[in-house]
């Protein structure tokens, strides 16, 4: 039986070339003008945005960037940022995709861990940019730098197909985060089966997409988008009024965002469901998400049969776990179940803390295998090995797996309680019954015992009576404490930086 998508290596410029090639007039539209791309407007197309990306490398070769350099692309966040590494990928140059919300010292770190590299910024990210001195100031190429520079005509070339060619960082959720080494090998395991996943929707209809672009499921989705044909939004903000204003002039047939992002717009699916009205599939990766948030996209489609398709993963392995949920299967969902291998691309186990497998249905570690696995951490190759056994990667959170081969998201390692069976699990149920809530975060107070940040809906107050009838049952939790949303710290894919909010409630109690 001849495959679907046969395996095949993934670089970024190649890829982006082909799809030009194969659907020239295919759109990409955008939320706003895009910094280091201004002459593509707010609509373009595959054919333009490739033309531009071309004049692009040629300027960057003007600037010095040539094959085998490393250049952190690190600006305020929209499609360009993508498209800049596309444009570095031309060259044979290594993009290194960082979080504008990171401080010189961890830019710092970064240049030192990649010896000089360039770096890309722009006015967002400036200010960071000049305190770095581990950067030759000639490496250091501001956007508008970028556009009034010549372009120069320059053959395309590509590094070997099992070298680094790509690099993404950790979350930041516990210090400095690590540098993650992709090849073109092992994000063509990815793409395929990103790939496997879009065949499912028969439609070649718009695509709405808000995803950090320095994150490697950027990358991987859009690619796979593209060589598939889709016209595409990539928003730059999950502000709720853009979200409002682009999909009701655009309905997306899909929408794929971080979990968090869907919680944040949940009540504008409740309250204009016409944003969502022709939305046919829902996507979320990263991490588990609560019943209530799923089902209030899944009312808003027009589709009875609308599907909203969970991947559980991580940028270390690429997507792994994933699990389809419809208006009739949520009700009886358990939300901490993420679901099950996809064929034969991925697989999960249980193992103790020594990497020794457990039996069905008992919780500790979970180790993923999937042939997409990044290479090592930038120079912390001893910090990437401790997680490995064999053919198989410790998450770093725990769980367990049925007899059915479900697995089941209980927390991260770095952050159980000890009365507390699953965070998430609880947190999830809070969110789900006090309808009042944005957000819910348990961490551990100096003591070890749980500590709930709480954040209300922009137009509702914190119910304390109704939080202490939610909690009555429960295990004890201390008082919540009361931030905005806006003030939980995040990472570039919002998750929730936990250490940081167990750090102040340690300095508080000091």
């Amino acid at each position: 039986m001849t495959e679907l998508f046969p395996y095949r290596t993934l670089n970024l410029y190649q890829n982006y070339k082909e799809a030009s090639e194969r659907f020239p007039d295919c759109q990409i539209i955008f939320d706003k003008e895009l910094l280091a791309f201004p002459e593509l407007g707010t609509e373009t197309t595959y054919q333009a945005s490739h033309e531009a990306i071309v004049k692009r490398a040629g300027q960057l070769a003007s600037l010095g960037l040539a094959k085998g350099d490393k250049v952190i692309i690190f600006k305020s966040q929209a499609f360009d940022t993508y498209m800049l590494a596309v444009a570095a990928t031309f060259l044979g140059a290594v993009p290194v995709m960082v979080s504008f919300h990171f401080p010189s010292e961890v830019i710092r770190v970064f240049a030192e861990r990649l010896e000089n590299p360039f770096i890309i910024y722009d006015e967002a990210t400036k200010a960071v940019v000049d305190a770095v001195d581990t950067i030759d100031e000639n490496h250091k190429i501001e956007v508008s730098k970028l556009l009034a520079a010549p372009s120069d005509f320059v053959e395309s070339t590509s590094l070997p197909e099992d070298q680094i060619a790509y690099i993404t960082h950790t979350s930041g959720t516990t210090g400095i985060p690590k540098l993650i080494c992709h090849s073109a090998q092992t994000m063509g395991w990815r793409t395929k089966y990103q790939k496997e996943i879009f065949h499912y929707m028969p439609e070649r209809r718009i695509v709405g997409f808000h995803i950090s672009p320095v994150h490697s499921r950027f990358n991987i989705g859009i690619s796979s988008l593209m060589l598939l044909g889709f016209p595409f939004i990539p928003l730059s903000t999950a502000k709720t009024e853009v979200v409002e204003k682009m999909f009701l002039r655009h309905q997306p047939q899909a929408v794929e965002t971080h979990p968090n992002h869907f919680v944040q717009w949940s009540d504008l699916a409740r309250k204009n469901p016409a944003v969502f009205a022709k939305t046919n599939y829902y996507h979320s990766t990263f991490d588990a998400i609560n019943n209530a948030t799923m089902l209030a996209f899944l009312e808003a489609s027009e589709n009875e049969n609308a599907i909203f398709l969970q991947i559980y993963g991580q940028s270390e392995c690429g997507p792994m776990i994933l699990k389809a949920h419809t208006r009739k299967s949520l009700p009886n969902s358990n939300a901490r179940d993420m679901g099950v291998d996809f064929r034969d691309l991925t697989k999960a186990r249980i193992a103790d803390e020594k990497g020794n497998p457990l039996a069905v249905g008992q919780d500790g570690h979970i180790h993923l295998h999937s042939k997409g696995r990044a290479l090592t951490y930038f120079k912390e190759d001893q910090r990437f090995q401790e997680n490995v056994y064999g053919e198989w990667w410790d998450s770093g959170d725990y769980g367990c797996i049925d007899e059915e081969g479900h697995l089941y998201l209980k927390d991260r390692q770095v952050d159980l309680i000890e009365t507390i069976q699953s965070n998430l699990a609880l947190e999830d149920m809070l969110l789900d019954q006090l309808t009042f809530l944005a957000e819910v975060v348990l961490v551990r107070d100096p003591q070890g015992k749980p500590q709930p940040f709480v954040a209300t809906k922009l137009d509702c107050q914190m119910d304390m009576e109704a939080w202490w009838d939610a909690v009555s049952n429960l295990p004890y939790l201390n008082a919540p404490i009361i931030m905005d949303y806006e003030e939980i710290p995040r990472t570039a894919t919002m998750k929730v930086q936990r250490l940081e909010l167990e750090r102040r409630l340690m300095k508080e109690n000091k």
